[in-house]
């Protein structure tokens, strides 16, 4: 039996991992709990997760990858290994072919440690491809056609922008700022404004229910609990969507100034193109409420997000290798 083809999006917050013909088998949060003591990996994945900011002093949830490049090898190698397997099941003795997708400014030495990561993982070989090639197959973008199309792929942990054209990039730009600074942002509002002590947890919460970076006909709110500073007891403060968009403004205008400086770039017959096509965002970051206006605002450039934004990264990694392997059996 033919092992299928995988293609995994190795994101700072989540692992999708695609297989050919199944479509996202898998999506979870890139997070590795292991105790302290004695080495041993206590959970991966969503049990891992449940434990962030949880844990007693010996037991320590990491996420091995920071702002998409790998910062801890050996864990990322037993995380891999073990979303692979899990994805896979008991029943494949092939080693799988495996694509894994990386953001677009990574260095050689850091592309080689994912491919090795795989490899120990158990691929019988391996594909590294750039974050926002895959995120605009995923999108569903002919990328093989000559013309140009600007994708700004937003994770957790960077945000890649690139316009590409005839399968390859042409300009691209990857910064640090992504939906984990969305989070701390809100974070460090929350301890400005109402003296509140809250976790990357809750943050991510506010986020996702009533988080906009473009003001809103009617205000959302949400009651947040955390800690006081003053009192240092636990305390309930309701928040509103308007106060979200002022803690992200600084922090949603560093990627629409890289998206400028993209466009600034590209060659004029390219940004022809970008205008009359418009910018495609993809990613979990790009689900934040108002994105699409507020770039939209900026640019002068009509702006979508993706159909399924958060797994188009992967399906366009898994879509790589049949894109590639086709090109390869012939």
């Amino acid at each position: 039996m033919m092992a299928p083809d995988i293609g995994i999006d190795l994101g700072t917050a989540s692992i999708l991992v695609y297989i050919k013909g199944r479509g996202v088998v898998l999506k979870e949060p890139s997070v590795v709990a292991f105790d302290r003591d004695t080495n041993k990996i206590m959970a991966i994945g969503e049990d891992a997760r449940a434990m962030l900011g949880r844990t007693p002093g010996n037991i320590v949830a990491v996420r091995p990858l920071r702002q998409g490049v790998i910062s801890d090898y050996t864990v990322t190698e037993k995380m891999l290994k073990y979303f692979i397997q899990k994805a896979l099941g008991k029943k494949s003795f092939r080693k799988p072919r495996v694509s894994v997708c990386v953001p677009s400014g990574v260095t050689e030495v850091e592309k080689k440690a994912v491919e090795d990561a795989a490899y120990q993982a158990g691929a019988r070989e391996v594909m590294i491809i750039e974050e926002p090639i895959a995120a605009a197959i995923g999108a569903g973008i002919d990328i093989a056609r000559p013309c140009g199309n600007m994708i700004v792929d937003i994770g957790g942990g960077t945000s890649d922008i690139a316009v590409i054209s005839l399968g390859g990039t042409v300009v691209s730009t990857s910064i640090k700022i992504a939906g984990d600074d969305f989070d701390e942002a809100i974070v460090r509002y929350m301890r400005k404004k109402h003296n509140l002590l809250i976790g990357e947890r809750t943050a991510e919460d506010i986020k996702v229910k009533i988080g906009t970076c473009f003001p809103l006909p009617e205000n959302d709110t949400l009651e947040v609990r955390g800690r006081n500073l003053v009192t240092g007891l636990p305390k309930t403060v309701t928040v509103t969507s308007e106060e979200t968009e002022e803690a992200l403004r600084e922090t949603t205008l560093q990627i629409v100034e890289a998206v400028h400086s993209v466009l600034e770039k590209t060659p004029p017959e390219l940004a022809a193109d970008v205008a009359d096509r418009g910018i495609v965002l993809t990613g979990g970051g790009a689900l934040l409420r108002g994105l699409e206006d507020l770039i939209s605002s900026k640019t002068g450039i009509n702006t979508m997000t993706a159909e399924e934004p958060m797994t188009a990264v992967a399906i366009g990694t898994g879509k790589f290798v049949e894109f590639m392997g086709g090109k390869r059996d012939e």
